[in-house]
C-alpha cells in the first residue's frame, strides 16, 4: 500500500494560524493600506492560508494581489504572490501551470536579487519534479535550496529543506537515511515551537518507522502527530496522518481499526479540495482491506471512487496498478470473471507485463475470426435462399443439388460450432494464465516479505549477538589485567573477525532486501568500502573511476551485485594486506557489450604462475564463475597487480 507523500505544508513560513473571519478582516485591512510592503505581505499571508482551507478564495485573493502589485510596480510582492500562485496550482493538481509560475517567480527574484524568494522558488521547482517522479532532479533542487539557506537563511528554512530531502530518500525506499533527515528537521521545529511543521515531521517519521517494521513506534508517532494537528488546525496533514495511521493498523493485522481510520481520512469538510488526488491511495487501501474481510461489494464502491479520481486527474493513472489488482480480486470474489479479467488486464498493462501484449494479440485474433465467421454465415444464408428458389422452379432436376447444398450448410455449421468451441478453449486457457499470473504475483510478494523478515532477523538477532561478542571482548580486555600477549592477540583477532562478520552481514542484508541492484547502488557500495579502506590506511592513495559514457541504467540480480562487490572487496583487501602499495585504483568501463572492472595497485607484485593460490583468490574465481564472468590476475615482481573482472 503506497503512502502518499507530504507536499506543501512543510515548505513556507506561516507566522500564525487564522480563521476565515480573521483572513477576511486582514484582507479588508490590506485593501485600505497605503504602505506597499505591509499591503502585499498581508495579501501573501491571506492567500497562502486560504490555499489549504478554501482554494477558490485563495485563487481570487492571489490574483487580486498580483494585479495590484504589478500596477504599483512592487516587484517584491509580485514575486512572492507569483510563487504562492504556483503552490495553489500544484495543490489543485495543475502541475504544468505550477511549473510556469514557479519559473516566473524564480526569474523575477533573480532579476531583482530577492534571494529569500529565490530559494523558495528553487525548493518549489524541486517539488514540481518530485510530483512527476523525477527524483534526481528534485533532490538536486532541494540540496541547492539547503545550501543557499545555510549561507544566509534561517533555522526554520533549514528544517524545510531537510524535510524535503528526507521525503525524496523516503520515495526511493532509503528509510534509514530518510529518518535521519526527518528527525533533524523535527528537532529544529520543536526548538522553534513550529507546531504545524512538527506534524509534517512526525508524519514522515511514522511512515519510515512503519517501513522499517517498527509498527508500535509508528502508531505512537502518528497519534502524537494527530494531537498536534488538531491543536494547530492543520487540516491537510491531519487527514494524511489518519490515512497513514490506518496503514499502520492494517500492517499490524487490525483490519477493522484500519477501515475506521481510512474512512475518517476521507471524511473531509465540504469545499476542502487540497491534495484531493492523494485520496487514491486511501481508496486503494479500502478496496484491499474490504477484500481482506470478505466484503467485495463495499470494496467496489470505493474502487469506483478511485477510478473517478483518475478521470479527474489522468496523470495519476500510472500509480493505479494496485487499485486495478484489488478491484479484479473483488470481482473474482463475486464470481464476475469477465470484469475480473478486465481489471487484471489493466493491472498487467500498467505493470508493463508481457501478458498484456499477448492478450492484446489474442483479442485481435478473436476479432478477425469472428468477422470471418459472420461473413461466411451471411454467404451461406444467401446460398440457401437461392437454392430454395431454384428447387421450387426445377424441383426434380435439382434435388441432388439441394442435398449437396444442405450438406454444405451442415458442414459449415459444424465448422462454426467447432471454431466456437476452439475459441472457448482458448479463452479458458487465457483465464487460467491470468489466474496463474495473479498467483505468481502473490507468491513473489510473499517471498519478498519472507526475505525482508529474514533480513530483519539477521540484523536484529545475529547482528546484536555479534555486537555483544565485541563488547564482551572489550570488557575482558579493559576489565582484567591480561598480561599474556598471546591471549591479547587472540582476543584482538576474534574482535576484528567479528567486526568484519558484522560488515559482511550488513552487505548480505543489503542484497537480500533488493529484487535487483542498480549500477548506482553498486557504485555507492564500492565508494563506501573504499572510504573505509582509506581510513584503515591513509597513506595509500585510493581512487575510483567510472567511464563517463558508461550505461549506468543497467541492473544486476542481488546475487550478481553481491558477488561483484565481494570480488572488489577481496582484491582491495589483498592489496592492503600483501602488496605494500602506495596506490590502489578501482576502474570500471565498458568493453563492447561487457563490463570490465579492474582493481590495480602499484605494490611489489608476485609471479602469478608460481605463487600458491590462497582462499581469497580461489573465492574470487568461484564468484566470477557463478555470475558467468571471467577473472584474470596480471602481476609480476615489482610490477604491481591487476585483478580484472569481465561480465
Amino acid at each position: 500500500m503506497k503512502i502518499s507523500p507530504l507536499i506543501w505544508l512543510s515548505i513556507f513560513f506561516i507566522t500564525g494560524q487564522f480563521h476565515s473571519q480573521n483572513l477576511d478582516s486582514l484582507l479588508t485591512v490590506a485593501r485600505a493600506e497605503k504602505n506597499d510592503s505591509i499591503k502585499f505581505d498581508i495579501y501573501k499571508t491571506v492567500g497562502f492560508n486560504y490555499i489549504f482551507n478554501d482554494t477558490e478564495k485563495a485563487n481570487k485573493v492571489i490574483k487580486e494581489g498580483r494585479a495590484l502589485a504589478k500596477a504599483a510596480g512592487y516587484n517584491y510582492g509580485l514575486a512572492e504572490l507569483t510563487n504562492n500562485y504556483g503552490i495553489l496550482m500544484d495543490v489543485t493538481g495543475k502541475s504544468d501551470s505550477a511549473n510556469h509560475y514557479f519559473s516566473k517567480a524564480l526569474e523575477l527574484s533573480r532579476i531583482h536579487h530577492f534571494r529569500n524568494i529565490e530559494v523558495k522558488c528553487i525548493n518549489n521547482l524541486g517539488m514540481f519534479h518530485w510530483n512527476r517522479n523525477e527524483f534526481d532532479d528534485a533532490l538536486r533542487y532541494f540540496f541547492e535550496a539547503l545550501k543557499m539557506n545555510d549561507e544566509d537563511g534561517t533555522e526554520q528554512g533549514r528544517s524545510i529543506y531537510l524535510n524535503n530531502i528526507g521525503l525524496i530518500y523516503q520515495e526511493i525506499n532509503l528509510a534509514e537515511k530518510a529518518l535521519k533527515y526527518h528527525e533533524e528537521a523535527l528537532e529544529i521545529r520543536e526548538r522553534l515551537n513550529l507546531e504545524k511543521d512538527q506534524v509534517t515531521s512526525l508524519n514522515n517519521i511514522g511512515i519510515n518507522l512503519k517501513d522499517l517494521g517498527r509498527l508500535d513506534e509508528a502508531i505512537s508517532t502518528y497519534k502524537r502527530a494527530l494531537d498536534i494537528a488538531k491543536k494547530s488546525q492543520n487540516l491537510i496533514d491531519y487527514y494524511r496522518v489518519l490515512d497513514n495511521l490506518a496503514n499502520a493498523y492494517n500492517d499490524s493485522g487490525n483490519a477493522k481499526l484500519a477501515i475506521e481510520y481510512y474512512l475518517k481520512a476521507l471524511d473531509k469538510p465540504e469545499g476542502f479540495q487540497a491534495d484531493e488526488k492523494g485520496q487514491m491511495s486511501t481508496y486503494t487501501n479500502l478496496v484491499s482491506t474490504y477484500n481482506q474481510i470478505n466484503d467485495p461489494k463495499t470494496a467496489l464502491i470505493y474502487a469506483q471512487k478511485g477510478f473517478d479520481l483518475i478521470k479527474k486527474y489522468p496523470h495519476i493513472e500510472p500509480n493505479s496498478a494496485d487499485l486495478n489488482l484489488h478491484t479484479a480480486e473483488s470481482h473474482y470474489m463475486l464470481r464476475n470473471f469477465q470484469k475480473a479479467r478486465q481489471y487484471t488486464k489493466k493491472f498487467v498493462t500498467i505493470k508493463d507485463s508481457v501478458f498484456s501484449e499477448q492478450n492484446a494479440k489474442a483479442i485481435a485474433d478473436l476479432e478477425v475470426k469472428y468477422d470471418t465467421q459472420k461473413k461466411e454465415k451471411e454467404i451461406l444464408i444467401q446460398r440457401a435462399e437461392l437454392a430454395e428458389k431454384e428447387l421450387t422452379i426445377q424441383k426434380k432436376n435439382y434435388q441432388v443439388y439441394g442435398l449437396i447444398g444442405f450438406a454444405i450448410i451442415l458442414a459449415f455449421i459444424g465448422y462454426l460450432f467447432f471454431n466456437q468451441q476452439k475459441l472457448k478453449n482458448k479463452q479458458l486457457k487465457k483465464e487460467n494464465e491470468l489466474k496463474d499470473a495473479l498467483i505468481k504475483i502473490e507468491t513473489q510478494n510473499r517471498l519478498q516479505e519472507q526475505r525482508l523478515r529474514i533480513s530483519r532477523d539477521l540484523h536484529d538477532n545475529i547482528g546484536a549477538q555479534l555486537t555483544f561478542i565485541i563488547s564482551s571482548i572489550d570488557n575482558l580486555k579493559y576489565g582484567f589485567d591480561i598480561k599474556d600477549e598471546k591471549l591479547k592477540l587472540k582476543l584482538d583477532t576474534i574482535s576484528a573477525f567479528t567486526s568484519e562478520t558484522i560488515y559482511e552481514l550488513r552487505d548480505t542484508i543489503w542484497a537480500m532486501n533488493k529484487n535487483e541492484i542498480t549500477f548506482e547502488d553498486l557504485q555507492t557500495r564500492i565508494s563506501n568500502y573504499i572510504d573505509k579502506a582509506h581510513v584503515f590506511d591513509d597513506k595509500i592513495d585510493f581512487s575510483f573511476d567510472v567511464e563517463p559514457n558508461l550505461d549506468q541504467k543497467r541492473t544486476f540480480t542481488s546475487v550478481e551485485g553481491m558477488n561483484i562487490h565481494r570480488i572488489i572487496q577481496e582484491a582491495i583487501h589483498n592489496s592492503l594486506k600483501h602488496a605494500q602499495a602506495t596506490m590502489i585504483k578501482v576502474d570500471i568501463k565498458s568493453v563492447g557489450d561487457r563490463l570490465k572492472i579492474a582493481i590495480i595497485d602499484n605494490g611489489k607484485g608476485f609471479q602469478v604462475n608460481s605463487v600458491e593460490k590462497g582462499s581469497g583468490l580461489i573465492n574470487m574465481q568461484k564468484r566470477a564463475k557463478s555470475i558467468n564472468g571471467e577473472l584474470a590476475v596480471v602481476s609480476g615482481e615489482d610490477k604491481g597487480t591487476q585483478v580484472i573482472l569481465k561480465i
